[in-house]
């Protein structure tokens, strides 16, 4: 799952992301409303975290860009403790959630999980497919009713993978998913092919069968309904 941080206190942003990426999430920052928007209309994001007070303007203009292009992302605002005008104009501008400033991070990943739900295929933390089964609540896999431990970027592969089953995935998007916009600092996507190769190996290595079908100069497909050319 990706997510997009909107908060121009350094210090609480660095704190977000590594909480956030340490259940697994996929995560980007930026601390104005310019560069927000533009990420917005680069990359796709399951959910936005976005504070209110910024230093180029409001978070509510980030919330206005959200709805107005009809993307589809959830939305938790990060307030003040006395802000009650900000959470009411937030949540009626279409805002998912708020949470008060200061708050503990259990709370603010109850939040982010219970948002992110709402976003994900049929609501539920569990995805499947054939043999393979991972539970999004704690992040672990299951091959054959076995546990298979996999890299943080396998995982998030995998993930992507079973979001996206029997749809062309390019190698560009891929890249994105997992890296973010740093990829357009990347030479080449070999690191895509590398990271497949593991995931495929340790899957068919605990007996799953071999989901993973490259499309010569497309990108991938993961599924069992198509005929590999």
């Amino acid at each position: 799952m990706k997510i997009l941080l909107v908060e121009d206190n350094r210090e609480l942003s660095k704190d977000i992301v590594q909480l956030l990426e340490e259940k697994y999430f996929i995560v980007e920052s930026t601390i104005t409303v310019a560069d927000a928007i533009e990420k917005l209309n680069s990359y796709k994001y399951n959910l936005v975290i976005v504070d209110i007070g910024l230093p180029d303007g409001s978070g509510m203009d980030v919330i206005k860009e959200i709805k107005s292009k009809r993307l589809n992302s959830g939305i938790l605002i990060l307030t003040a403790r006395n802000s009650i005008a900000d959470k009411v104009q937030g949540l009626d501008l279409g805002a998912d959630d708020y949470i008060t400033k200061p708050f503990h991070s259990a709370e603010l990943i109850a939040r982010v999980k219970a948002i992110v739900r709402r976003f994900a295929p049929d609501n539920n933390d569990v995805l499947q497919f054939e043999e393979i089964i991972v539970n999004m609540q704690n992040n672990s896999l299951k091959v054959n009713n076995r546990e298979l431990v996999l890299t943080r970027k396998e995982f998030d592969l995998l993930v992507y993978f079973l979001f996206n089953v029997r749809r062309l995935l390019t190698k560009e998007s891929i890249a994105e998913h997992l890296w973010g916009d740093h990829i357009d600092q990347a030479d080449s996507f070999d690191f895509v092919y590398n990271h497949i190769k593991n995931l495929r190996k340790k899957l068919m290595n605990a007996g799953c069968r071999d989901y993973i079908k490259a499309k010569y100069g497309m990108g991938y497909i993961f599924g069992n309904n198509h005929e590999e050319k």
